[in-house]
């Protein structure tokens, strides 16, 4: 009995060191590019430093005092947190209704699918260039080149046209409808992947049973995508908040704090003040930020589940 309990020890052992050998690789691969770069950074927060010099400055939580003082940063969080309430309602909301058109039988919904799922897979450069050309408000030979401009003076509405890009009082919700245009894609997919789980027998059930449309909807439709909605808003909360390319292919840094975001600040701390011990701060206070945020969506989406 000994030696077979020795034996079966021995093999459950075994078994546990094979799996275990699978998931060292990913558990390496993360620990070098995520775990040890963000203790890094913690401890670059902690320092003085110029980015170039060996030399660095310890100076505790100097820093992070200085932040919770920055109003230049809270006010950047602010901005960002203005595209990320445009991206949760106009862009999810769009993509919502579109995977709902997509869903029922309607003509050319494969070709739509693909139209949809263009703009995410778009470079954020090349969207920006198109949209600042869109947007822009120069002139030429007395015409405007911008097409947005150049349509509203063709159609009538001369007293529209406006400086987008320029203006601080349109910039920035410029730049939060065309990140809505570019993600809602993304959106879109996962609805309509959630949409197709579920079992069509529950809509004829419910029509047997006298239900109308809103309260297929309202009863069926919405309880089982609250999980997939949850997950959506969760990855538009934080890629919304993270927004930066395209802002500098659109406005570039040119119009300062109007369109001044997290990681734009972040990039002004290191290239443009030489601070990459504030700009490390920054990093940090930003990303527990973001783990909060997901935390609380979570929190959210395990209640729902449970009712």
């Amino acid at each position: 009995m000994p030696a077979i309990r020795k034996n079966l020890l021995s093999a459950r052992l075994w078994d546990y060191g094979k799996n275990y050998l699978f998931i060292i690789p990913a558990v390496v691969i993360f620990s070098i590019f995520y775990i040890y770069p963000f203790f890094e950074i913690f401890n670059l927060s902690l320092h003085d430093w110029n980015g170039i010099s060996i030399n660095r400055t310890f100076v505790g939580f100097a820093n992070f005092r200085e932040l919770l003082r920055d109003q230049i940063w809270w006010k950047s969080m602010g901005q960002a947190g203005f595209i990320t309430l445009i991206a949760l309602t106009f862009q999810n909301i769009l993509a919502f209704l579109l995977a709902l058109a997509c869903d029922q039988q309607i003509r050319m919904k494969k070709f739509y699918r693909i139209v949809f799922f263009i703009p995410p897979v778009l470079s954020e450069v090349v969207v920006g260039l198109i949209w600042q050309w869109i947007l822009y408000a120069g002139m030429q030979n007395g015409e405007y080149i911008g097409l947005l401009n150049h349509a509203l003076v063709k159609t009538g509405f001369p007293q529209l046209v406006n400086n987008w890009l320029s203006d601080p009082r349109t910039a920035l919700p410029c730049i939060a409808i065309v990140h809505s245009w570019k993600g809602f894609g993304w959106g879109f997919i996962m609805l309509l992947a959630g949409l197709q789980t579920i079992d069509p027998q529950l809509y004829e059930v419910a029509k047997v049973d006298g239900a109308n449309s809103f309260k297929q909807f309202w009863h069926i439709t919405i309880p089982m995508m609250v999980p997939v909605i949850l997950v959506v808003m969760i990855l538009t909360v934080l890629g919304s908040m993270q927004v930066f390319v395209l802002i500098l292919s659109m406005v570039g840094q040119g119009l300062g704090y109007h369109t001044e975001v997290p990681v734009t600040r972040i990039l002004e701390a290191m290239l443009g003040t030489n601070r990459f011990g504030y700009a490390c701060a920054m990093g940090v206070t930003f990303g527990i930020i973001l783990i909060g945020i997901s935390v609380v969506f979570k929190i959210l989406s395990n209640k729902m589940r449970q009712a």
